[in-house]
């Protein structure tokens, strides 16, 4: 092995390394306030709860569809979009704090901090996403496809959830207040999630948006995920849902390290 070689691969086992210690802290955190993933678990909850119950029969009038099996797939992709906004907040609550000072003064990659947070909240989106497939099926749902299939699909929904947690990363860093990353996060997730096949077909909207409501990427990842976990035809859903992930990703994960760097620098 070269002497550059080696020096690469050793950057990389740091960068882990890092990346790792930083997920170890933002767990603690959930940890040591567990209310933040009960709060966080409520939400999705009331929407399955509400769509299934007040809705649902208005929906499905007149067919033999199920909606919660329509429902649910749709409910976890939008609980790791609306779970991704917390990266936005908890970073620009570590700017206001002055923890990401301390981390600057740390001999310690600069996107580890980044890949720390984002990575923790993926596994609290995984989390809430178990505690949403339990009360899903207390209340109907059931697998159609196999169990290899619905995996698949769980990690489909939340590899959406980390690639926006990147871009709300980057947001955050840009507005650099919490109430502002807030605010600024559900304008730009409401109308993804609610202009979107998760709760209705998309045939059933207005014409005008259904060419923006059909190929958006929550729709897509939703149609993908209710396509696994339902049995059905999947075609190039899977390929189309990997490409979003990955567009999403090589946008913001520069991004947001360049922005963060122009943070720790001020």
């Amino acid at each position: 092995m070269t002497s550059s070689a080696r020096t690469i691969s050793q950057g990389a086992a740091l960068q882990v390394r890092d990346s790792l210690v930083m997920v170890k802290r933002n767990l603690l955190r959930i940890v040591r306030l567990p209310q933040l993933l009960f709060f966080s678990s409520v939400q999705p909850i009331i929407f399955l709860l509400l769509f299934t119950y007040v809705f649902g029969g208005a929906i499905t009038r007149g067919t033999d569809v199920s909606y919660i099996n329509f429902l649910l797939p749709g409910i976890l992709v939008q609980t790791s979009v609306f779970g991704a906004t917390q990266t936005a907040i908890g970073l620009t609550e570590d700017l206001a704090a002055g923890v990401i000072d301390r981390f600057r003064s740390l001999p310690m990659a600069r996107s580890a901090v980044l890949t720390g947070r984002t990575t923790a909240d993926l596994l609290r989106n995984a989390a809430v996403t178990v505690i949403m497939i339990i009360v899903g099926t207390l209340i109907g749902f059931r697998i159609g496809g196999t169990v290899l299939e619905a995996l698949l699909g769980i990690l489909i929904a939340l590899l959406l959830g980390f690639a926006i947690s990147w871009s709300m990363a980057a947001l955050g860093l840009w507005v650099r207040n919490a109430e502002t990353a807030q605010t600024a996060s559900f304008i730009l997730m409401f109308p993804l999630v609610f202009a979107s096949s998760i709760f209705v077909p998309t045939q059933s909207m207005p014409s005008w948006l259904q060419g923006f409501a059909a190929n958006q990427p929550v729709s897509v990842i939703a149609s993908t995920v209710r396509a696994l976990m339902g049995g059905l035809p999947v075609g190039s859903l899977i390929l189309q849902s990997f490409l979003w992930i990955a567009a999403i990703l090589a946008v913001f994960f520069p991004l947001g390290v360049w922005l963060y760097r122009r943070a720790v620098s001020t």
